[in-house]
């Protein structure tokens, strides 16, 4: 009986058994998971995936993104973009899952498949249109040469102090080089991190730079090299000599303890402890050394390390042991007076501290609530007393990925990894230039090959000319195997001036995204080329010496301007601006076109156009217009609809001129005319009460206000718009420039504006529909005051007249 149950059990099994043992496999992936034991989970997954079959589609999907992350945390970029290749290609994913699409196009980018990430950007992007990451992405992939065009500049060497085990986030301290590396206890036994299988991480100090030896790096990217073992006699693991003090637990917590030796030389130099994500996904061990900075005369550390005080740890809400910053001061060489920094909390980490060369401000990572991404820069300012409460840099320096590592030089230069702007792969080292108030006073600068690279670049230390430093990257095997790499410069800091083109609304000074610059000269072998500028109206162009070239900046809604640059003469190499104004067309409806009387509809080339509606406060698309089309050849009439996107589409024939008007309840339109030639932007504006435009070629003789016959030709234009809309009231507005009084200024354009009103009036307009108000040198459009020196077409630009639109309904 007993033979007979256990064969229908081993029956049972046998039938149930590659399901169960598939949710078995899948259940224990996720314990491992809940611990961050990554390496353990992701070979769980792989075996539920592989070996059996999961019941559903869904527990597929579900197990396969758990994957995917767990390769993203171990660095493990092939591997996770095996996964999410195959989690993507199972067919549109639910909504909860877009993100597997950026993780996607990050592996592939990190992989050095750039045409690939780019397309996969996009297919991010159109997704997720709230996160800019997208379009920048995809754009700097389209074509990296901006990233790699100084990579001649620099000599990057592979140093001899590196290992099989991680070594990684260099820091120059007195005149020896300190850094973080993996290592085995003195008693043999390894303690490891859970969520990647690697030992916990040590200081380690190098006394003497010249006995720091380097060879050429062969590859940028991934790529094996023979390695020679750690050497232990060539310098001393911190916290393992004779003069460190024990912790409660026998830990080497930095910055806790030291000696007199370290005021000869021998003591912390504190650095980043981990790589890229360690930080963000919160080191869950009191055993690990964390990155320090210290003041510039040494008397005072600040330093990371576990939530970990008096013996005793701490944990978040949701059981994380998180990282915190704590200050102590050297008292007669011993490190004391430990104190926590007051913005501290359980609930989130704060890490990687930098000062600046004059102790008063505090640079630091942390993934506290407000940010705007994973983890964030931060700075807090020295009060006399204490720090202040910490300042995100904002979206200047901070993306919706991870800001890691900062380091400041000697000049206040703020460098720094991420990996949410738009780089060659995984983290990149990026740089900017800080103002005095600690907050970036220029563009974030991508440095680069070869200092980046596809792979995780990252603790970078350099002076204040970028000429020569160490960094980390894991360039070589990818992974954990983190190496230490020391640069030289030897070519320009910049191996062609960088050309920041800004282009902007030449009366509101707002920056106009998404224009169209094209670009003729100044590049070897391409003699054009068209460009697109960013969010902040800015494109970026690497300009040779002894070029000259010409921009074409146009936008819809704008008249095109075109301005030229040459390098010429200029004797240095530094970044360069060039700012660029658009204006609206005329902006004042067309008189009537004179028509083309003819018997027979006209025959000639038919003309298929595309045009586009905006609104005059923000240039955005306005749906839903009615537009007309009127032949002015035959009298006949076409009429259109503008989409979603403002746009609508027509025909014409060459020979024949046409007319534009469109109708928008509670809106104006500012007419335009389509020549015979086919000439003409079939762009339209539509104007809001509230909007103020300015009407040019209304010019007075010197000191008087009296209409000339030009003026007069202009203001027909607005007595044209005004009987269109009999309805419309307006103000108009007379500014002068700031040359004579006050006083003077004001009444004379008082009376200018008064007069302009006066002949309307005649021409039939009622005086009630119009105000007239006279500015003087109230409203300068430039800093051109009293006392500021100033060429005539800076005054000119404040001599101007307005109208503004009070009502139209």
């Amino acid at each position: 009986m007993n033979s007979r149950l256990s064969l229908a059990v081993c029956w049972l099994l046998l039938l149930v058994g590659p399901v169960s043992l598939a949710q078995s496999a899948a259940k224990r992936a996720d314990q491992q998971f809940a611990q961050l034991a990554y390496a353990q989970a992701a070979e769980l997954y792989e075996k539920a995936i592989q070996e059996v079959q999961l019941p559903t589609e869904a527990e597929i999907r579900q197990v396969r993104a758990k994957l995917g992350y767990c390769y993203r945390q171990l660095r493990d970029t092939h591997n996770a973009e095996r996964v999410y290749r195959d989690l993507i290609g199972g067919g549109q994913l639910p909504a909860e899952y877009n993100d597997a699409y950026l993780h996607f196009a990050q592996a592939l980018a990190s992989n050095g498949k750039y045409k690939e990430a780019q397309e996969a950007y996009e297919t991010y992007g159109s997704i997720q249109t709230t996160d800019s990451r997208g379009p920048r992405f995809s754009k700097l992939y389209r074509d990296v040469s901006a990233l790699t065009g100084n990579a001649g500049s620099y000599r990057v060497d592979f140093l001899d102090l590196n290992t099989r085990d991680a070594e990684f986030s260099p820091m120059i301290y007195r005149g020896g080089l300190v850094f973080v590396t993996s290592s085995k206890a003195d008693n043999g036994i390894r303690r490891v991190f859970k969520w990647d299988n690697t030992p916990f991480l040590d200081l380690h100090y190098l006394p003497e730079l010249s006995a720091v030896k380097g060879t050429t790096a062969a590859s940028l990217g991934a790529g094996n090299s023979s390695r020679r073992q750690l050497r232990t006699q060539s310098y001393r693991p911190l916290g393992r000599d004779d003069f460190t003090a024990s912790t409660s637990n026998d830990s080497r917590t930095v910055g806790v303890y030291g000696g007199s030796q370290v005021a000869a030389g021998e003591g912390y130099g504190m650095v980043p402890v981990s790589e890229s994500d360690q930080f963000s996904q919160s080191l869950n061990s009191k055993y690990h050394e964390g990155p320090a900075t210290f003041s510039s005369d040494g008397s005072r550390v600040i330093f990371t390390r576990n939530n970990y005080n008096n013996g005793q740890s701490a944990t978040s809400k949701d059981g994380v042991n998180k990282l915190k910053l704590y200050t102590a001061k050297q008292v007669s060489g011993v490190w004391s007076d430990i104190e926590e920094m007051p913005f501290n909390s359980d609930e989130f980490s704060t890490g990687h501290p930098a000062l600046s060369r004059d102790n008063q401000r505090l640079y630091f990572a942390s993934d506290m609530p407000g940010g705007l991404g994973g983890t964030d820069i931060y700075v807090s300012t020295w009060e006399g007393t204490r720090w202040s409460a910490p300042v995100n840099l904002g979206a200047d320096v901070n993306s919706k990925g991870n800001e890691l590592f900062p380091f400041i030089d000697e000049k206040g230069n703020l460098y720094f990894s991420s990996d949410g702007l738009p780089g060659l792969g995984d983290l990149d080292l990026f740089y900017v230039e800080m103002g005095l108030d600690g907050k970036a006073t220029k563009n974030v600068r991508n440095l680069g090959e070869p200092l980046n690279s596809a792979k995780d670049d990252f603790g970078i230390v350099t002076d204040g000319d970028r000429k020569t430093g160490y960094f980390s990257s894991n360039r070589k095997n990818g992974g954990a195997d983190d190496d230490i790499y020391r640069f030289s410069r030897e070519g320009s800091l910049y191996p062609c001036r960088q050309l920041t083109v800004n282009v902007f609304d030449e009366v509101t000074k707002n920056p106009l995204p998404n224009a169209k610059v094209i670009l003729q000269g100044g590049e070897p072998g391409n003699d054009r080329k068209e460009l697109q500028t960013d969010a902040n109206g800015d494109i970026k162009i690497c300009v040779d010496a002894e070029s000259e070239l010409t921009l074409v900046a146009m936008h819809d809604g704008y008249l095109d301007t075109k301005v030229g640059f040459a390098t010429h003469n200029m004797q240095d190499d530094q970044p360069s601006r060039l700012e660029v104004a658009l204006s609206h067309p005329t902006i004042l409806p067309a008189l009537p076109a004179k028509a083309v009387t003819t018997a027979e509809a006209p025959v000639g080339t038919v003309v298929q156009q595309q045009g586009k509606v905006v609104n005059q406060k923000d240039n955005m698309p306005v749906q839903g217009v009615k537009i007309t089309l009127e032949d002015q050849c035959n009298g006949g009439s076409q009429q259109m609809v503008s989409d979603g996107n403002g746009l609508y589409s027509f025909t014409t024939v060459l020979g024949c001129e046409y007319k534009l008007e469109a109708v928008h309840k509670n809106m104006a339109c500012l007419g335009v005319i389509i020549a015979a030639d086919g000439s003409g932007t079939p762009n339209l504006t539509m104007l809001s009460a509230g909007d103020i435009l300015r009407i040019d070629n209304i010019l007075y003789d010197l000191g008087k206000s009296k209409i000339r016959p030009d003026a007069a030709k202009e203001l027909d234009r607005v007595v044209y718009m005004l009987n269109r809309y009999p309805n419309m009231h307006i103000e108009m507005r007379s500014h002068t420039d700031s040359r004579a009084t006050t006083v003077y200024n004001k009444t004379l354009s008082t009376n200018r504006a008064k007069a302009a009103v006066a002949y309307m009036a005649t021409k039939g307009i009622a005086k009630a529909r119009m105000q007239a108000t006279g500015y003087g040198e109230s409203e300068l459009l430039n800093n051109c005051a009293d006392g500021v020196k100033c060429t005539e077409v800076q005054h000119q630009l404040n001599r101007r007249t307005e109208i503004k639109i009070l009502s139209i309904d």
